[in-house]
């Protein structure tokens, strides 16, 4: 069922099996496959159905340096279906090599691997509505697809891995009818997780005080807690309550909030080809069910470990819009109209500050040369992206002048100065607010650098044109967007050692018996992944886990009805 806490009474207690704090990807995954468990089941959400001023502004706070990380309320979602409501809906597993503990990587190495997770990966592909859980281009294609860049021979750099993209399925939308359904699984919108309070003997959590914005108050108790809450959401509320934990729940040793990783993102240089404008195929193919999937190039993990670098892949582009050099219509009238494009996207956007006469001119000369195609790619949009329930995932325009930039998308090392804290400033339900200190390493610099000299000289040395770009700005190009979108990772990782991780392999805070984290806030690395799809699987990964140790709970606590005094059934939460 679906209820909202603005209809509840203050002081009440509500009790389930398992309270999830979150009701995004993650959160709806775990309620999801605990339907079937018999568990019951409380989700919690703080915000309604869709999206609410106030509620948003729950998550707003600080930023060391707005030029490196936007401000904590952009890219998140405080609603039903959290921030896969505005997904992009890029599917990307991790690979093999970003589990490794690398030398050459401080911080590096996950407690499980590849194949701990790959049981968990078909059916996150699913809940993600990707199609088949097939990422490479010959596995995902019964026809042979053409070259990727024709002529294109490396060693390096593969060009059959994919991309696959979701509708984007907001999991709000549509998973809720399921939750609603579901008779073990109660869902609370508007309810907000502010306090966490444990047992007298420190060890597991008790209970949970909710609030609403309308100042009704209660609690919830459970046998076990997960905070689904986000990479950001789930670090405030660890570091804000200190009532037992005196620096906060799981860091003791000053980990919570640090490892604060993005992705290292940006667009740089221009592939210019040789011997015609028709050798590169950089759009979108579509599987036998329907499916996009798009071919990136991507440096092979023999290759990272030569270079002792990090993960990196590669998409060719458009050439970068604000130059009207490109002369192409449709990227002029884009330039022109960017006023109207999404805060998101517009980012990307980056040029002059201030557009000159002449090139604004310039701009429209490439419009007038060519209306017909700018008409002919409104309606593609309108049709295939704003109008198609399976949308078009972005911007393909072919560069008239046979020209093409590369978008690259880079692992960010882990550091411990890349970090989110808590401030005295509080948000209207009495939460300390959050400051975000996102910064990158001279590793992450060296990854891009490298990565892209290679991709030159790969280029020239298969004789198909020549890649130019220029060394010195690299730096400036992948700092240019900052801290890339939503992907909130790393803020309570996952390890072995609570001296240097948050929560061990299943996902439970150390030290605490009953209470997990779900989401990219568990992540010790960031891949060159999108993370949407992992966090996926490892919720699929902790809802199992929990359906086994309920059941060894439920087994313990027959043994001490019988024989053991009550205080045992605690020392049997999972």
């Amino acid at each position: 069922m679906i209820d909202d806490a603005l209809e509840m009474g203050t002081g009440e207690v509500v009790s389930a099996e398992i309270c999830i704090a979150g009701a995004g990807a993650s959160g709806i995954t775990l309620a999801l496959e605990l339907a079937a468990s018999g568990l019951t089941v409380l989700l919690l959400e703080s915000g309604g159905m869709k999206a609410e001023t106030q509620t948003q502004r729950l998550y707003e706070g600080e930023v060391a340096d707005e030029r490196l990380h936007s401000l904590p309320h952009r890219y998140r979602q405080r609603r039903f279906g959290g921030s896969t409501t505005i997904w992009g809906g890029r599917c990307v597993p991790f690979d093999e090599i970003d589990f490794e503990a690398r030398d050459y990587i401080p911080g590096s190495g996950w407690p499980i691997d590849l194949a701990t997770l790959l049981p968990f990966y078909p059916r996150a592909n699913e809940l993600c509505e990707a199609g088949d859980f097939q990422y490479r281009a010959a596995e995902a294609f019964q026809r042979p697809l053409p070259p990727m860049i024709e002529g294109f021979r490396s060693d390096h750099f593969s060009t059959d891995s994919l991309e696959r993209f979701s509708c984007p399925t907001d999991f709000g939308a549509r998973y809720g009818e399921q939750l609603r359904n579901a008779a073990n699984v109660r869902v609370l919108l508007h309810a907000n997780v502010t306090t966490i309070k444990f047992h007298p003997n420190g060890e597991a959590v008790e209970s949970v005080l909710v609030r609403t914005l309308t100042g009704k108050q209660f609690t919830v108790r459970a046998s076990c807690f997960v905070l689904a809450a986000g990479g950001l959401e789930v670090a405030r509320l660890l570091l804000a309550n200190r009532d037992t934990w005196p620096h906060g729940i799981g860091n003791d040793h000053d980990v919570v909030g640090r490892y604060y990783m993005c992705h290292i993102a940006g667009t740089v240089g221009t592939l210019k080809q040789s011997g015609g404008t028709d050798r590169v195929r950089h759009g979108y193919d579509v599987t036998g069910d329907g499916i996009y999937c798009r071919r990136r190039i991507a440096l092979t993990a023999q290759t990272q470990r030569q270079l002792q670098i990090g993960n990196f892949i590669g998409r060719l582009h458009h050439p970068r819009i604000t130059d009207p050099a490109h002369r192409t219509a449709v990227l002029s009238a884009l330039q022109l109209a960017k006023g109207l494009i999404s805060y998101e996207y517009g980012k990307r956007l980056h040029g002059e500050e201030r557009t000159s006469m002449r090139t604004w001119m310039t701009h429209m000369g490439n419009v007038l040369r060519g209306p017909h195609e700018v008409l002919a790619f409104g309606h593609h949009m309108l049709r295939d992206r704003i109008l198609a329930k399976r949308k078009f995932p972005s911007i393909i325009v072919k560069s008239t002048a046979g020209h093409y930039s590369l978008d690259f998308h880079a692992e960010q090392e882990p550091s411990a100065s890349s970090r989110v804290n808590i401030t005295m400033q509080r948000d209207e339900l009495g939460l300390a607010r959050l400051l975000v200190d996102w910064c990158y390493t001279q590793g992450d610099v060296q990854t891009v650098r490298k990565a892209v000299q290679l991709f030159a000289q790969d280029i020239a040395q298969s004789g198909i044109g020549v890649f130019e770009y220029d060394p010195h700005t690299i730096e400036l190009e992948m700092s240019r967007y900052g801290a890339y979108g939503g992907h909130h990772l790393g803020t309570a990782r996952m390890g072995a050692d609570r001296r240097t991780s948050v929560v061990n392999s299943d996902c439970r805070i150390h030290g605490v018996r009953n209470l997990y984290v779900a989401g990219g806030a568990v992540f010790p690395t960031s891949s060159q992944a999108n993370p949407t799809l992992t966090i996926v699987a490892l919720a699929l990964r902790l809802a199992n886990h929990l359906r086994v140790a309920a059941e060894g709970r439920d087994a313990s606590k027959v043994r001490a009805t019988a024989n053991e005094p009550s205080d045992q059934l605690l020392r049997a939460s999972p």
